[in-house]
């Protein structure tokens, strides 16, 4: 038995315990009239899901896919691109969230300012300059998250049963408004993620304007 172990665990690469839906989005930059912008979508209104939110280009991450294809083919999928015109720069860290989602976020720089998007994902695209990020705290809710337990929990079979102290915890949720949008939930983790991680590298709350 413990050679059949060893067999199955020498060389084996870890994971994540848990089933979990992972998902792939692209920060895309680029530039207006010299400055470095973000591309945010806004969700088509007949979607299934989330319809009308603000998101970044991405989706599920597809069976023996990585996350890297998986954020530029649905960047290129949304946003009716080529996959010359996205220029790959690098990979941000990725999140697991309590609802057993992963979220993988890739930033690249777009070399076509012509984007016609596709309709029957996205009603329409807006960007945002990064100093607006760099120069502005998004608003912060901690929205909190626990067990929602139903009377058919085992409790008989947990010490203290219905006094037990189940763990419970908190999730931020940040927010920045930007003229008529609103962008929340995932998305805002993400950028301020970034934002966080090229102030700790030494950038000032301003970026100077590219005029390369």
């Amino acid at each position: 038995m413990i050679n059949k172990i060893d067999n199955i665990f020498r060389n084996r690469k870890t994971d994540i315990l848990g089933e979990h839906k992972k998902f792939a989005v692209m920060l895309l930059l680029t530039k207006e009239k010299g400055e470095a912008h973000i591309i945010f979508e806004v969700r088509a209104s007949h979607l299934r899901q989330q319809p009308g939110d603000i998101c970044l280009p991405g989706g599920k991450i597809e069976k023996d896919e990585s996350p890297k294809k998986a954020a530029i083919r649905e960047a290129v999928e949304e946003l009716n691109l080529k996959p010359e015109d996205i220029e790959y720069i690098g990979e941000m860290d990725y999140f697991v969230s309590p609802y057993g989602t992963i979220m993988y976020p890739f930033i690249a720089k777009l070399n076509n300012n012509s984007i016609i998007p596709n309709k029957d994902e996205v009603d329409h695209i807006f960007k945002i300059p990064i100093n607006y990020f760099m120069n502005n705290e998004p608003q912060l809710y901690e929205m909190e998250i626990g067990p929602n337990l139903k009377d058919d929990f085992p409790y008989h079979l947990v010490k203290g049963g219905r006094s037990y102290k189940f763990s419970r915890g908190f999730l931020k949720q940040y927010f920045y408004v930007y003229e008529n949008y609103v962008i929340w939930g995932f998305t805002a983790m993400i950028i301020k993620g970034f934002i966080d991680t090229i102030k700790k590298e030494g950038l000032s709350s301003s970026l100077p304007s590219d005029s390369k």
